[in-house]
């Protein structure tokens, strides 16, 4: 497995990944796949601001996807990062997203984020938790029932892990 920056090319690939986890999983909130050239657009503003979006690929096909941008437009927020990773429902438990957040998280630390925060949908998704404590992040908290899908109200959990220095001095 390898991982690179996504191109154009991997566009319909990461589409079909994501519009399976919109259809049946709860890690995303969104109820509607977007399209191809939403998708598009999404990744386009990710590169475009100089955050990573990445591929993990095996013999020429990929396996899953993830990127980081900034947590939240508003500029006191420049050095925390927030995190997305989704993987091919057949290949999850594998490595592969395991793979893609270390290196989400060695990306962002490179380019000055202190901190990494990770918005997982629902409570009861046990891999993408297990993932982000196996990668360094710590429960910081739970938003009850802040999301309504396949009719039942689902929690977020927020996952945090310290970059470089964190807070312990302040950026240059």
């Amino acid at each position: 497995m390898k991982l690179r920056d996504a191109t154009a090319d991997d566009l319909p690939t990461i589409t079909a990944i994501y519009a399976h986890h919109v259809r049946h999983g709860t890690g995303t909130f969104e109820e509607d796949p977007p399209s191809e050239i939403e998708m598009a657009a999404r990744m386009a503003k990710v590169q475009v601001s100089g955050c990573a979006w990445l591929v993990a690929e095996a013999e020429g096909r990929v396996l899953g996807f993830a990127y980081y941008a900034q947590y939240r437009d508003r500029s006191a927020y420049r050095f925390a990062a927030e995190n997305s990773v989704y993987v091919r429902d057949d290949v999850r438990g594998q490595g592969v997203g395991k793979a893609l957040v270390a290196a989400l998280v060695e990306a962002a630390a490179r380019r000055g984020f202190r901190q990494m925060i990770a918005v997982i949908g629902d409570s009861e998704n046990v891999g993408s938790i297990g993932l982000h404590l196996a990668a360094g992040f710590r429960q910081v908290g739970v938003l009850r029932a802040a999301g309504m899908k396949f009719g039942r109200w689902v929690d977020v959990v927020l996952m945090q892990r310290p970059l470089g220095e964190a807070d312990r001095t302040l950026p240059e």
